[in-house]
């Protein structure tokens, strides 16, 4: 369990999928139609606004090692941050930092300039799908075009799975992950499980 690896306050910290560890770690499927499902908890997230192409948006783009993403779909990484398009001025970050630098640096970016910098790190969670079979769970119940010549590795948007909205991001070939409200968390989560458990059984000829 991630708390058990935790010391200090941090040791307080519970994800909002710990509960469901063991079943993920049950709901693994290899082979040629696998899929594996699993939490990445405590995921720094930081939200941004900026007017495009000003100078506040490059400064931002400066601290995060990259260029802000410029239309739907683009995502931009560089080292543990990868940043999110979610409007033309609104971009969702990602991290493995901690929160505090980089909210006060990002910040700092901003200075005075018209837009924001907000810590939502408690906000949502990530779920982390891979496996070949990855895509064809997730067209179960979300209505996006997820053909890779449509929606390529590195891209993320907007969307539902089921009547839940997330941010669903594909950041390997056979790698999606997963970022639902922590109050949809639960759902999501059991909604993935159900739709895997048929990957286990024999394929009908």
């Amino acid at each position: 369990m991630v708390d058990q690896l935790l010391s200090g306050p941090a040791a307080l910290r519970r994800s909002p999928l710990a509960h469901l560890a063991d079943a993920f770690a049950g709901a693994d499927v290899t082979g040629p139609r696998g899929a594996a499902l699993r939490e990445v908890p405590f995921q720094t997230m930081v939200g941004l606004r900026a007017a495009p192409g000003s100078a506040s948006a490059t400064a931002l783009g400066d601290v995060l090692g990259a260029p802000l993403p410029g239309r739907v779909g683009q995502t931009s990484v560089s080292g543990d941050h990868a940043t999110l398009w979610l409007a033309p001025d609104e971009w969702l970050v990602v991290s493995g930092a901690e929160p505090e630098p980089l909210v006060g640096a990002l910040a700092e970016a901003l200075g005075q300039a018209r837009g924001a910098v907000v810590d939502l790190s408690a906000n949502r969670t990530v779920l982390e799908l891979t496996g070949p079979a990855a895509r064809a769970v997730l067209e179960k119940g979300c209505p996006a075009d997820l053909h890779p010549r449509v929606f390529g590795t590195g891209s993320a948007i907007a969307t539902t799975l089921g009547p839940v909205p997330l941010v669903l991001w594909r950041s390997g070939e056979e790698c999606y992950r997963l970022l639902p409200r922590a109050s949809f968390a639960d759902y999501v989560a059991r909604w993935l499980l159900d739709a895997m458990a048929e990957l286990g059984l024999p394929e009908v000829s």
